[in-house]
């Protein structure tokens, strides 16, 4: 199953048909800005620079610039992971000693498709220290003023329904083997042997390695597929090499290292939060008006927080959906985990019929088997509200421009605009 394929079970918000295209022809057709808060500077013990990467995975940038500036990569520090197929900038942080001696080192690099420009000293950054990303994305192969106008047809009736539905962007899931939240299900229940033969051995049929994958899970044959499996599967060749010595499937996941085996458990998260908001979107309720039994979250300056939630009482609705028509609040979904808080209503009702459909509790968050990745859950909005939402033709398509809050995915919204998947 390829990426289409699985977000076709998954609603779309908007009813007019898509302007259709493509995205990523090129690397500079997607463009990323990444904003962080001002408070990062407020500090001298690291060294902040403007890393600026094109065709990069955001960890291999990390890695590389840590190998040439002869240095520890886990003294690097970032605020989010970014598109390979892109052009992005992002901060990193440097904290170390003989800072001085590094920004020497640093500021003399020369790594092709990556640039490094010294904005400042700060403070380290951490994963989710970001308010947010601009982006420019370009959509090619589509006639221009069908399109342009198409476009508009689907924002006015966007408009009307609040916003663009908040679904977890493919990225999540996995591009090309769209796996990571079977095996993420697979692990919360305890079943190793089946996560890592679905980890290991499935296979597209048209990727390097496709043949030893498919070799390892006809015949479970570790000696051979530590022959087959390439170099570059590094992560497998690790596994495979612990079960080997362990003869546990279990130890052979605690061989990966933890962010790794926590993107399983965060692609199922996302998988479920993704087919709640499918089915309120099936049922016709609104994502833009509070029911009641709904969570809402505070909205500040336009962002959301998602820390701060409240549930909806018949006493209390009608001041919660002035909230929200003020831009002060929005309807969220479940992230399901072991602490989590469930609606009531209708939305109550499907939360708790999505968890009994897939036969998980919350307390399988608790991953009592693994309980370093265990996961309390929280909340999410519903809905995307692009800021500085811009757009034009141009001779091959269209071209996008907009601000989206951290954790928001840009490919979700232009999925609701193209109808591609």
């Amino acid at each position: 199953m390829d990426y289409k394929e699985f977000f076709a079970q998954f609603n779309y918000l908007s009813s007019l048909p898509g302007i259709g295209g493509r995205i990523k022809t090129y690397p500079e057709d997607f463009i990323v800005r990444e904003k962080i808060p001002k408070s990062i500077f407020k500090g001298n013990k690291c060294l902040i620079y403007l890393l600026k990467k094109r065709n990069w995975e955001t960890m291999a940038a990390v890695k590389e610039i840590a190998k040439r500036a002869a240095i520890d990569y886990k003294f690097i520090g970032f605020a989010g992971t970014k598109d390979r197929h892109a052009v992005t900038y992002q901060y990193i942080s440097i904290c170390s000693e003989n800072l001085e001696e590094i920004k020497r080192r640093l500021d003399s690099l020369k790594i092709q498709d990556i640039s490094l420009k010294f904005v400042g000293y700060g403070k380290r950054l951490k994963l989710g220290m970001l308010l947010g990303n601009y982006f420019q994305i370009i959509v090619r192969d589509t006639d221009p003023e069908t399109a342009l106008e198409r476009t508009k047809e689907i924002l006015a009736e966007l408009k009307l329904k609040g916003g663009f539905p908040n679904y977890f962007g493919y990225q999540r899931f996995g591009e090309r083997r769209v796996i990571n939240h079977e095996v993420g299900k697979l692990l919360l229940k305890g079943k190793f042997e089946e996560a890592a033969f679905k980890f290991l051995g499935e296979y597209t049929g048209d990727m390097m390695g496709d043949e030893a994958r498919k070799n390892f899970l006809e015949s479970g044959d570790v000696e051979k597929a530590l022959e087959e499996f390439p170099n570059f599967l590094r992560y497998e060749r690790a596994m495979l090499y612990r079960y080997k010595e362990t003869r546990s499937w279990k130890k052979a996941f605690a061989v990966l290292p933890r962010p790794i085996v926590r993107i399983f458990i965060h692609s199922y998260q996302s998988y479920l939060f993704n087919k709640v908001l499918s089915r309120r979107i099936e049922e016709g309720l609104p994502l833009n008006e509070a029911l009641p039994g709904d969570i809402v979250c505070q909205v500040k300056k336009g962002l959301p927080i998602r820390s701060k939630t409240f549930k909806v009482t018949e006493r209390s609705l009608e001041f919660v959906n002035e909230k929200i028509k003020a831009g002060e609040a929005m309807v969220t979904g479940p992230i399901f985990g072991f602490a989590s808080r469930l609606a009531d209503g209708e939305m109550g009702r499907i939360e708790r019929e999505v968890l009994e459909e897939e036969g998980i509790t919350l307390e399988d968050f608790k991953m009592k088997h693994l309980k370093i990745l265990a996961e309390p859950g929280g909340r999410r909005e519903l809905l995307i509200k692009p800021k500085k939402f811009r757009y034009r033709a141009f001779d091959e398509g269209l071209i996008f421009r907009f601000f989206l809050p951290k954790g928001v995915y840009a490919t979700s919204l232009l999925r609701e605009i193209m109808k591609d998947h």
